[in-house]
């Protein structure tokens, strides 16, 4: 009787040749896809698999969870790793091993696998997480193991299996789309002295074909989560999707990033995140509105550790769990709304209130109505330099 594997699915080319590969090593392969909001065809990636020789698919519907389990709280911790990546990939795929798991448990399978590379990040995250929920799994990563050294290789492997795949030479990028974001590597964007072809973006317009009018949003937060945009009620599914397609009509979300892989590498990646880029900047915003010095300079070392723990897929431990409940202590006082304008490419913030606002205009201002006792600064300042004066 075949041993049963888990492969994570994407229906992409490396986990397409992945599943014939198996097959060839005696498993009996169970593809799990999950659905993370990439707007993905799920019966061709059915097709595809099967053509591969899966013996089951299994489509995870995660978006629901990966919104709030995963997007929101990296958002509440303002996490962008290097400050131009927005993790989208990374946090998906804690949760995508979380699923590997549940459904091996279900399916007697005492193996997982993966597609990624050896050189990648993917791989760290899908292993340490697999491990962290279950160490009697065993990972098979099948591209670390095969003789097929480029993606060309992998192509005409594909093409001798009869495997139909979207890769072509032209457009060999290699592209994870979800929810939170777009990630594109490989082909021509390896040079990083080229400048990437538009055709490399998929949500994002030119900034030369954007509207020449501003937009302006207003959206509105209750304890660190995005609720409402111009005053309408949405879900998290339907809010992050809306500012996308608003953020891309205006080009906003873009970075072409030369990355520090964990593995040690630098690697160049294209990211796309209109919504994530815009949420961030407001949800910042508002933070420093309502949020008190010290503890604003001290979540801003958080967020550069959680962004870190979240690149690095340590997910599930005991720090992420520890900084989780900091960052929720501090969210308890980011409500309000901020307005932002959204022109060419760029995203302002323009206005923000909150019932919490420690912003106090009799103490700021410099007109009419000014509480400011002016003659303290004498002595708070001769206290403040006394260790720097020359004696």
């Amino acid at each position: 009787m075949a041993k049963k594997v888990i492969l994570a699915y994407s229906g992409g080319l490396d986990t397409s040749v992945a599943v014939k590969w198996l097959k060839e090593k005696g498993f009996d392969v169970i593809c799990y896809l999950a659905d993370v909001g990439q707007g993905q065809n799920f019966q061709v990636a059915k097709k595809r698999a099967k053509a591969a020789g899966a013996s089951k698919m299994i489509i995870g519907n995660l978006k629901k969870e990966f919104v709030e389990e995963f997007i929101w709280p990296s958002l509440k911790a303002n996490a962008a790793y290097e400050s131009k990546y927005f993790l989208a990939t990374a946090i998906s795929r804690p949760l995508i091993a979380k699923k590997l798991v549940e459904v091996a448990h279900k399916e007697g399978a005492k193996f997982v696998a993966h597609g990624c590379t050896g050189k990648g990040n993917d791989q760290v995250r899908f292993e340490v997480s697999v491990g962290a929920l279950d160490s009697e799994l065993e990972v098979i990563a099948p591209v670390r193991e095969w003789n097929l050294p480029t993606r060309e290789a992998e192509m005409r492997y594909a093409k001798l299996h009869k495997i139909p795949v979207d890769v072509t030479k032209k457009k060999p990028y290699s592209i994870d789309k979800n929810l939170w974001g777009v990630s594109i590597e490989s082909g021509e964007l390896e040079d990083p002295w080229l400048e990437p072809k538009e055709s490399a973006y998929q949500m994002t317009k030119p900034v030369g074909k954007s509207p020449n009018k501003p937009c302006y949003l207003r959206i509105c937060f209750q304890k660190g989560i995005p609720k409402k945009i111009n005053g309408k009620s949405l879900d998290g599914i339907k809010l992050i999707n809306k500012l996308n397609e608003i953020g891309g009509k205006y080009s906003v979300g873009r970075s072409d990033l030369i990355e520090d892989r964990l593995v040690g590498i630098k690697s160049r990646e294209l990211y796309e995140a209109p919504a994530a880029n815009i949420l961030l900047e407001a949800h910042k915003a508002l933070e420093g509105l309502v949020l008190d010095r010290e503890t604003l300079y001290f979540k801003e070392i958080v967020a550069l550790r959680y962004s870190r723990l979240i690149y690095d897929g340590l997910w599930y431990t005991p720090l992420k769990e520890a900084i989780d409940r900091f960052v929720d202590y501090t969210q308890g006082f980011v409500e309000g709304a901020v307005n932002v304008k959204l022109l060419k490419g760029n995203i302002s913030v323009v206005g923000r209130k909150s019932p919490n606002s420690l912003y106090k205009k009799e103490l700021a201002t410099y007109g009419k109505g000014d509480k400011f006792d002016q003659s303290l600064a004498k002595g708070f300042i001769e206290l403040w330099g006394l260790p720097y004066k020359k004696h």
